[in-house]
């Protein structure tokens, strides 16, 4: 999980791991990046994030604290419970692995 990563990522990189009926298992790297302006993810399925590296943090629509992840940290965020990234760390890679997951997922 933590070899192979990029020198430069001008954007965030998703890397499927695995897939299969009802599950998607993937890595994320980040490096200084964030959800646009007034954009907020709102996905149909339940998603399971753990930090491996970096630094990240993370807002829930109608939250007014700061969801700051670590190595080792990690959350669930339930399938429509709106969601943005504030900030990944940018002087280091943000390697994350999440795992989204729904009986409904193709």
């Amino acid at each position: 999980m933590l070899k192979n990563i990029p020198e430069q990522l001008p954007e965030e990189l998703f890397e499927t791991i695995l897939k299969r009926p009802g599950f998607k298992l993937e890595r994320i790297l980040s490096k200084g990046h964030a959800t646009p302006a007034g954009q907020w993810y709102d996905q149909d399925v339940d998603e399971w994030v753990l930090l491996l590296k970096g630094g990240a943090g993370l807002r829930i629509e109608n939250r007014a604290d700061e969801f700051i992840l670590r190595p080792g940290d990690h959350l669930l965020l339930p399938a429509h419970c709106r969601h943005r990234v504030e900030w990944t760390a940018a002087d280091s890679e943000t390697v994350w692995l999440a795992l989204h997951y729904s009986s409904r997922m193709p």
